[in-house]
């Protein structure tokens, strides 16, 4: 008879710390067994969720936040937003994990362990905005293919790591490196292991940025599972698809990283403005970088009920992609007059910056509280829904929230 086989001493240990607590008699749990804990299909209690975020779908898990639970400065792990193209790797092997780097524009091939990134290489921690790319598609008419995003796929929590050019310098670069690509353990819906869900990447000097880092911790902890434990690339300012999870691989290219969602529409918007429902040419596109600027109220929660008698303070955050935010202002009568928000400096480059306001109603009645953000470069958010795209991505329209005063 065959013998019995037992769960490795490290796949233990990753168990161990998905459920917070010690397995008893984990040693004599028979190998690929799942405890029924870990199985638990309830996202708020599989992933230690807020109660008010929204799933979109579990094949693959998508899920946001709302406005309000977005309300924190720094983005807590209950209220991160979650975005997944394959299924999430079930068994991390965190003491035999490596990440390798290769491709045409590496000059030496390397394989690291994560004790060895680690340990050889100097630690940072910024406070890195992240936001994907389809935020906001359900407001596009017609409408666009995807997960709908309403306005809580972003989130800016504190991450750890390890500078990725501090690794590049390590391994070298030759004169005709221009761009990264990613490759990483999670596996395609289809279970085909010859597939990637996702591999994304960044030209190379986003790759170079002092904020573009190689993570291993969120907020001071382990990065949670289904947000990349144990290694994930963060690239703050682009498309969260750019940040790519349960990293393993980097191929530095002397192309545009061509890996799967980086041809076809695949976060790409036309490179001239098209009608609404046109068919676009994959030549006549432009792969999506910097994010556009964009505000958020967080506090009230839409459908606030006010007395005439006080005033109301809103507060919120704006991020500007790779620029910086230079105003926030307001707006109680749709639009036609603004006010000035107080605007906080951003606590490091790609973090999102925090305004606030005191806002006095005339008179009772029904109002909307919109918010506005302008960038570094004198951009505003437009009032409405911006350009339509095939795939509905970069909707950055005013935030608005519902107010009763009486």
């Amino acid at each position: 008879m065959e013998r019995r086989k037992f769960i490795t001493r490290s796949s233990l240990a990753t168990l161990t710390g998905i459920l917070g607590i010690d397995i008893v008699f984990g040693n004599l749990l028979p190998e690929a067994y799942i405890p029924l804990a870990i199985q638990e299909t309830d996202p708020f209690k599989l992933f230690n969720l807020d109660k008010d975020m929204l799933v979109l779908n579990d094949k693959p898990w998508n899920i946001e936040a709302q406005a309000h639970v977005l309300d924190d400065k720094v983005t807590p792990n209950s209220a991160m937003f979650i975005r997944n193209n394959g299924k999430i790797p079930e068994h991390i092997d965190f003491e035999n994990w490596t990440l390798t780097l290769e491709g045409e524009s590496v000059t030496t091939k390397k394989i690291f362990t994560l004790s060895e990134l680690k340990s050889k290489f100097k630690h940072y921690t910024y406070q890195l905005t992240l936001e994907c790319g389809g935020n906001g598609r359900s407001e596009f008419n017609p409408p666009a293919k995807g997960n709908q995003w309403t306005i809580g796929a972003v989130s800016s929590a504190k991450w750890t790591g390890i500078r990725l050019k501090d690794v590049l310098a390590e391994v070298g670069l030759k004169p005709n490196a221009v761009y990264i690509g990613y490759h990483a353990a999670d596996t395609h819906l289809s279970g085909d292991p010859s597939k990637e869900p996702i591999s994304r990447g960044v030209p190379l000097e986003k790759a170079l940025q002092e904020e573009t880092i190689l993570a291993f911790k969120m907020n001071g902890e382990d990065i949670p599972l289904t947000h990349g434990y144990p290694l994930r690339l963060i690239a703050g300012g682009y498309p969260a698809s750019a940040s790519g999870k349960w990293l393993n691989r980097i191929s530095v290219r002397n192309i545009v990283h061509d890996g799967e969602k980086m041809t076809g529409s695949s976060y790409k918007v036309p490179k001239n403005p098209v009608a609404p429902g046109t068919t676009v040419k994959e030549e006549d596109m432009r792969i999506i970088e910097s994010m556009p600027v964009k505000s958020l109220v967080t506090y009230p929660k839409s459908g606030a009920t006010l007395s005439i008698n006080k005033q109301l303070t809103i507060r919120g955050h704006a991020w500007a992609g790779e620029l910086n935010v230079s105003k926030v202002e307001y707006s109680i009568d749709f639009g036609s007059t603004w006010s000035s928000c107080a605007l906080e400096k951003e606590v490091n480059r790609f973090a999102w910056q925090h305004f606030s306001a005191q806002i006095q109603f005339p008179q009772k009645g029904y109002y909307e509280v919109w918010a506005k953000a302008t960038d570094s470069d004198g951009l505003s958010q437009p009032m409405l829904v911006p350009g339509w795209n095939p795939k509905g991505y970069l909707n950055n329209a005013c935030h608005r929230i519902a107010v009763k005063v009486v």
